[in-house]
């Protein structure tokens, strides 16, 4: 009898802290919000000309001028002037001097409703935390101006031998 009880207080503490486990998709969004800063948007100039990555570019769609993220990394870009938000991918390089942290395409713009202002306030986030870790693989060293989190807390345990004989002692 004592056996099943041991066994059912096991099984049940063991599903209470599985209920409790954090996934590392449901972690809040600020935890992907590698950067903040600047954008404004580029549109009839450079429509249908190429972009750094070789393809033609399209004022329509939904592309964005980086300086350094890798082609074709998919960024979520927050307005914080009105909270609208669009799903972008990365397919040319702004100037290393740039003030601004990212250039969109005026489809883009349109979507987060700032063609009027011109430039705003915004910030890019990753998708998911393995997109954070393939993020971290495309760098040598990774640039200053972007956030890079780990989703998994690093944690070291120092083993006391001392305590350890104590709590021996207690329960034996």
């Amino acid at each position: 009898m004592k056996r099943i009880l041991a066994i059912c207080l096991v099984l049940v503490i063991g599903f209470e802290s599985i209920s409790w486990a954090q996934s590392p998709f449901t972690y809040p969004d600020s935890l992907l919000v590698i950067q903040e800063g600047i954008a404004s948007y580029y549109g009839v100039r450079f429509h249908n000309r190429r972009t750094a990555n070789g393809e033609v570019y399209n004022m329509r769609e939904f592309t964005a001028a980086h300086k350094h993220l890798p082609f074709g990394t998919l960024v979520k870009v927050t307005n914080q002037k009105n909270g609208l938000q669009a799903i972008v991918r990365i397919n040319d390089r702004l100037p290393q001097n740039s003030k601004r942290i990212i250039d969109l395409s005026k489809g883009v713009a349109q979507h987060l409703e700032m063609v009027n202002d011109g430039i705003v306030a915004v910030k890019l986030s990753l998708l998911s935390a393995s997109a954070v870790e393939w993020l971290r693989d495309q760098y040598n060293t990774v640039p200053q101006d972007i956030r890079l989190r780990s989703y998994y807390p690093e944690i070291s345990v120092k083993k006391d031998e001392q305590e350890l004989t104590k709590i021996k002692k207690k329960v034996f």
